[in-house]
């Protein structure tokens, strides 16, 4: 995005921590884009954040790229209830509560109503998330299945190009 941006590109890019409440991370995710011109808006989200990106899809209308995206947090996270740490700080530690599992039932998303606006990035070889479950809730999306991977794919930087033509973006120069 920083790339495309320095080409002159119009693009506003957020990816802002979100809380542990899925109700609070989708009013404050709905406050972020409330002034984004839903006509070229999109959503990108991975993992549990592919769950919030087809929420924010849902509900405005705009096109959503996910990848290996969550599709039953309510089921998969109910196991965690009780003190967390962050993935990406171990000292930053959140209490997980047993009323989240009730607000990510009542975000529940799916089925997607408008599969041609998805674009879903999805591992055979995911250690998190069971990719036939994925694939079945994104029915009818343009879908890159991988033969391989793993649940953060980690050779995500050879997917870009077919992101950024989904996202109507054209890569950048280099």
């Amino acid at each position: 995005m920083q790339a495309l941006k320095s080409q002159g590109r119009n693009l506003f890019w957020a990816c802002p921590q979100l809380p542990p409440s899925p109700r609070q991370t989708v009013a404050e995710l709905e406050e972020l884009v409330a002034l984004w011109p839903r006509d070229t808006m999109s959503v990108i989200g991975s993992s549990l954040g592919g769950f919030y990106a087809t929420v924010l899809a849902e509900r405005l209308g705009c096109p959503a790229a996910v990848i290996n995206p969550a599709v039953a947090p309510a089921r998969d996270l109910a196991r965690h209830i009780g003190e967390q740490t962050s993935y990406h700080d171990p000292s930053d530690r959140f209490f997980f509560r047993p009323e989240f599992i009730t607000e990510f039932e009542a975000l529940d998303p799916y089925p997607v109503r408008h599969a041609e606006r998805y674009w879903a990035l999805i591992a055979k070889g995911d250690e998190v998330l069971d990719w036939h479950e994925m694939l079945s809730h994104y029915e009818g999306a343009r879908v890159q299945l991988l033969e391989g991977g793993d649940h953060a794919v980690s050779d995500f930087e050879q997917h870009i190009p077919a992101l950024l033509e989904f996202l109507g973006l054209t890569p950048p120069t280099t």
